[in-house]
């Protein structure tokens, strides 16, 4: 990539790794050749002296991730969502990094502040406190508006993030394409597209008015959600750089004694906080992605809160129905439908055999559903699927291991409010009504009037479409272009006719 600093935050980093005994646990974690072990020691060994020392309590990835700054701390966080990059035993590591770092000072933020949104900041805020939580990206202060004298969260970006990104990630950039260089091998982990991935995971956070249209769009989803809050936009207090939500009062739903203290049931929350989960990712495809006891608090009046939304989970509904078939059949122990929906799906190469792929899972199924209920858990499962499946040729499917790394945070949060927790008789409702809903005759029905919808909207442009099509026939035999004259009008008349039958049976059915 361009600029020689990319060679020197190389050199450093490497010095950084060495110096607080990272090298091999990243190595190993990363599965190094031997070309790669060499330039990344010939890169730190030489020059350990340049390194950060950082904070030798905490253990070697994490404290020099946190040495090197803001954005190797947000990349290891997104590593944290990679198990199949980076290994379970560094997931683990990355998950619980502390993303805490010095605040910058009230006077910048202020000053912030009042460019992004253009005017004098009493104006806007009767108050304004000190930062109450500093993060890689941004921090935040309580403020109270000064209108109407609501009490506020103010996240503003830290002062030239984006430049500091920029020039980390060049760096990164330069040390995927030598990792695929000296590592033909490490291809299959796609280095390039990881680095991608966290650039895109970055340019969003880095723009708050992205972050405020997923609280909106969030907030939209879950109206109607019992037992659920989220803190209120407000757009008129927020850019670029700032955003500006109502503030979060209750308990944090990390604080058992607290929440004992004020009242509340644990045992109902850790039910709640799963249904939640499972209810937006199958219902809505939109879903927290970062749901832990950190960014949850509790409500006085018992309700769970959600705030922090820059890192947000998409599934499309077709992978969200073979989501849920995967997990009803585990509920109803089928593990021959479970496999067939793999191979429907195409997880799975169709050269493989079904057969020893359903022996594959039920070998992997028993011993776990053999436990006492209270103990099995759906997170292990998942993990325990993605690892047969790798066995049997499954590509990668990021989607998806955003969705289990989630399941793994919002189970952990179950069980710690919980610990007797049955995960599969809190979540078999919630699957079963999916499924329910959406795979039979009336998910069908829908599915026929959502296409002729589609098609519907094309039909004033069908003439056109059939004769421009019919201009473009340059066979020279006329019964090769006759019929496929007419299978282009068959084409058209039938989809016209789908549409407009499939609409009436709708109506009809309303």
């Amino acid at each position: 990539m361009r600029g020689p600093h990319n060679i020197w935050r190389l050199i450093r980093t490497g010095a950084t790794l060495e110096r607080t005994g990272a090298m091999n646990v990243v190595l190993d974690a990363f599965e190094a050749t031997p070309a790669v072990r060499f330039v990344a020691r010939a890169l730190g060994l030489p020059f350990k002296f340049l390194g950060y020392k950082g904070d030798p309590s905490m253990p070697p990835a994490t404290r020099a991730l946190t040495a090197l700054g803001p954005a190797y701390i947000k990349f290891g966080q997104v590593l944290s969502t990679r198990p199949d990059v980076v290994g379970d035993d560094l997931a683990v590591q990355l998950r619980v990094l502390q993303d805490k770092l010095p605040p910058f000072s009230i006077q910048e933020a202020r000053a912030e502040v009042e460019r992004e949104l253009g005017l004098p900041l009493d104006q806007m805020f009767s108050e304004f406190s000190e930062p109450v939580a500093a993060a890689s990206i941004a921090q935040v202060h309580k403020a109270r508006i000064a209108d109407t004298g609501e009490d506020v969260a103010v996240k503003v970006l830290r002062p030239n993030i984006e430049r500091a990104f920029r020039k980390d990630v060049d760096a990164f950039y330069l040390a995927a394409r030598m990792v695929e260089l000296f590592s033909p091998g490490s291809r299959r982990l796609r280095p390039m597209d990881v680095i991608e991935h966290f650039d895109g995971v970055v340019r969003g956070e880095l723009d708050l008015r992205l972050e405020s249209a997923s609280a909106s769009e969030f907030a939209a989803n879950t109206t109607e959600d019992q037992g659920f809050q989220l803190p209120a936009i407000k757009w008129n207090l927020s850019a670029r750089r700032v955003m500006t939500l109502g503030w979060a009062d209750g308990v944090p739903l990390g604080d058992n004694a607290a929440i004992d203290a004020a009242g509340h049931d644990r045992v109902v929350l850790g039910d709640r906080v799963l249904h939640l989960f499972l209810n937006h990712a199958l219902r809505d495809g939109f879903f927290h992605a970062d749901m832990h006891q950190g960014n949850l608090k509790v409500a006085p009046n018992g309700d769970i809160i959600a705030y922090d939304f820059g890192i947000m989970g998409h599934i499309d509904e077709y992978t969200r129905r073979v989501y849920a078939e995967i997990l009803y059949g585990f509920i109803r122990r089928d593990y021959m439908r479970v496999a067939k929906v793999h191979f429907e799906a195409g997880y799975v190469p169709a050269d493989k055999d079904v057969d020893e792929f359903a022996r594959a899972l039920r070998a992997m199924g028993e011993p776990i559903f053999g436990m006492d209920a209270t103990h099995i858990s759906m997170a292990r499962l998942l993990s325990y699927l993605f690892e047969v499946t790798e066995r049997f040729g499954m590509e990668t499917r990021t989607e998806l291991i955003l969705l289990q790394r989630t399941m793994v945070v919002v189970e952990g949060v179950a069980r710690s409010l919980n610990p007797h927790i049955n995960i599969w008789e809190v979540a078999s409702p919630i699957v079963t009504d999916y499924i329910t809903k959406s795979i039979g005759p009336r998910a069908a029905l829908n599915d026929l009037a959502n296409t002729a919808m589609v098609l519907a909207r094309f039909g004033p442009r069908l003439p056109g479409l059939v004769e421009a099509a019919l201009l473009r026939q340059s066979n020279p035999q006329p019964e090769v272009r006759n019929s496929r004259i007419g299978w282009m009008l068959l084409s058209a008349l039938g989809g016209a006719a789908l549409a407009s039958g499939a609409i009436a049976l709708m109506v009809a059915l309303t």
